[in-house]
């Protein structure tokens, strides 16, 4: 009986420690680390990027204002489209020694890559409809502030 409890006691503890764990990584403040820009294509490196699409979609509409104050992004082409890519820098710049890294030209070699590891793509087009891409799909952001799956085709 006692063997019991102590199980009991020990698998209470575990749970507890995964949760505290789970709750950590969900809550961690989302940090911009650098921003890279080419034309009307904005890059924006991120660290502890929510994990849901709808989670990575209220933090982009939440910070926004914030975005383009401070990095000046999205930078619209002359039809007034954009496009930002969110990439994940968890793992920091790296060097050119992979086939499939994102290396950027406003910086010095050789530590100016970062593996392709996108998080989220907005865009707009030319008749100002905003787009989300992410993991579980396409979005699109209505005037009335409702963001809609888009069906598949």
């Amino acid at each position: 009986m006692l063997n019991s409890y102590k199980k009991r006691k020990f698998m209470v503890l575990i749970i507890m420690i995964i949760g505290g764990y789970i709750l950590w990584l969900w809550c961690r403040p989302v940090k911009i680390i650098a921003a890279h820009q080419s034309d009307s294509y904005s890059i924006v490196l991120i660290k502890n990027y929510p994990f849901t699409d709808a989670g990575k979609m209220e933090w982009w509409l939440k910070n926004k204002e914030m975005v383009k104050e401070t990095y000046n992004i999205p930078k619209l082409d002359k039809q007034g489209r954009y496009h930002v890519i969110l990439w994940d820098f968890d793992d920091g710049y790296k060097e050119l020694d992979k086939y499939d890294r994102l290396c950027f030209e406003d910086m010095k070699p050789p530590v100016n890559c970062v593996d392709k590891n996108s998080l989220m793509i907005i865009s707009r087009d030319k008749y100002n409809v905003t787009k989300f891409i992410g993991d579980d799909g396409v979005y699109i952001l209505q005037d009335n502030g409702l963001i809609v799956k888009r069906k598949s085709d």
